[in-house]
């Protein structure tokens, strides 16, 4: 009997050590997303250009191909868009964020949200800037 609670624990061992084993290596073939950028400050800009826009560039640097799933912004004065197709291994993408300058003198600081298949992750972009009225 003792013999046979020996090899039980040691069974136990080797499975519990064969599913931690496993675990770490389906966490290190996920996707993952690095930006060249997290932040982009438009500086001073005139209100009656309406519109201005940057481009937030990104690399998949994990193993599995990247969804981006969805990408919200902070408020209605800022639209973004974004890569549609899954970025492979290696490859880039990017999100662009567009802020309406329109009847909104004064700083602003926005943020944008993307969501995407990397677990347990919401990646937060940064625009903000200063919109000088009209005269």
């Amino acid at each position: 009997m003792q013999k046979q609670n020996k090899t039980m624990k040691k069974v136990s061992l080797m499975l519990l050590f064969s599913m931690l084993l496993c675990g770490a290596v389906v966490a290190q073939n996920k996707a993952n997303m690095r930006f060249v950028k997290t932040t982009y400050d438009f500086g001073r800009i005139q209100e009656q250009i309406g519109e201005v826009a940057t481009i937030f560039e990104f690399t998949n640097t994990g193993k599995t191909p990247l969804i981006i799933n969805r990408v919200q912004a902070s408020c209605g004065c800022t639209t973004p868009s974004y890569s549609k197709e899954p970025v492979l291994p290696g490859k880039k993408g990017q999100i662009t964020a567009k802020y309406s300058t329109t009847g909104r003198p004064g700083t602003f600081n926005k943020t944008i949200s993307v969501y995407t298949n990397v677990p347990d992750t919401i990646y937060v972009l940064t625009i903000k800037g200063n919109v000088i009225p009209k005269k």
